[in-house]
């Protein structure tokens, strides 16, 4: 029996590296991946079922069309995922994550191979439902003129394609949602970084070299918090697909039970900090302040109030549930930039 080949474009982002570690410990398959760097991959590059090459995918389209005719499963991980870029370069975004990655859907189909999409929880939007379900609860965006949808819309758009391909030519996909994933490798901590990083990472940075954390429109917006390595179990679980319990699905991957608004985690990343005795003098002395979003993102900019995931799906189809909760994701993820806290 040949091991299941798995092609993992974006290896070296938060998702690839750590998919590839766990794939890696946990199953015999081979994975062959494409990233611009390679610095998360440390535990993955000599280890013999792993084949990197380093490249962009906008330019490397025959290495990358090869790989997709030879490989059983195609996950094309490569977006921007910021919200800060969605409004200061909003056809980066577009180029990026609907037209690059349309090209690779369509090799998928040209070749029948098994695609595995990451959408995301912006999807829906500012929709009023309590819990965001898959089948149900509608997209809700924003006017034109608030750019910050961008990414919505164009990660929105490559899921109805994928389901159009699905409904047309029996395209094998399953698409994932990501709830605010998180855990060590999500961003790269740089005290020159202003709003830059994902909530969790930025403020880290905040502390450590800013001294102010800032709270956009007094942080009172919600999210669910997600481990990474439970939303990796979701993920080799949909990749495994045995019995076809995942093809031509949808799943929400988040956490309800870490749901928290930013002043909450805001405040609990300050008293988490304060129990790392080389850094607990920055958390003392940090001021939390809060600002509009206009002044710290840009006039594009809107956000939406809360997003909390039903994941019946994924409790039903995959036999999936998440462990981690948030206080433990977040030690995870300090003991990684920090080191570990002294007993």
């Amino acid at each position: 029996m040949t091991h299941k080949k798995t092609l993992i474009l974006g290896v070296n982002g938060f998702i690839g590296s750590r998919l590839s570690e766990l794939i890696l410990q946990q199953k015999d398959w081979e994975i062959y991946g494409m990233d611009m760097a390679q610095d998360n991959l440390q535990d993955c590059l000599n280890h013999p079922r792993f084949h990197f090459s380093q490249g962009d995918i906008t330019l490397h389209k025959e290495w990358v069309e090869h790989q997709v005719q030879q490989c059983d499963v195609i996950l094309p991980l490569v977006a921007i995922a910021n919200p800060a870029l969605y409004v200061k370069q909003p056809l980066r975004v577009f180029e990026l994550d609907f037209e690059a990655n349309l090209e690779i859907v369509r090799l998928c189909v040209k070749y029948k191979k098994r695609v595995i999409f990451p959408s995301t929880s912006e999807v829906y939007g500012m929709c009023p439902d309590t819990e965001f379900n898959e089948e149900t609860s509608p997209f809700v965006l924003g006017p034109t003129h608030k750019q910050r949808w961008i990414y919505s819309c164009s990660k929105q758009m490559m899921d109805r394609v994928i389901y159009a391909y699905g409904e047309q030519d029996n395209l094998d996909y399953t698409l994932f949602r990501p709830f605010n994933w998180l855990g060590p490798k999500l961003d790269r901590l740089d005290a020159k970084k202003g709003a830059s990083s994902r909530v969790v990472t930025q403020f880290i940075s905040n502390i450590l070299y800013h001294g102010e954390i800032h709270l956009v429109d007094n942080g009172n917006q919600r999210r669910s918090f997600t481990y990474i390595d439970d939303g990796i179990d979701a993920l080799i679980k949909i990749i495994e697909n045995k019995g076809k319990v995942a093809s031509q699905k949808i799943f929400n991957i988040g956490n309800p039970n870490n749901d928290i608004s930013v002043k909450e985690l805001a405040e609990t990343l300050v008293r988490l900090v304060k129990e790392y005795p080389h850094h607990c003098h920055l958390a003392e002395a940090v001021k939390i302040v809060n600002t509009s979003a206009q002044e710290y993102y840009g006039a594009g900019y809107q956000d939406l109030g809360f997003r909390v995931p039903s994941i019946e799906n994924a409790k039903t189809h995959l036999n999936w549930i998440p462990k981690v909760d948030l206080e433990t994701a977040l030690r995870h993820t300090l003991d990684h930039h920090l080191g570990k806290r002294e007993a």
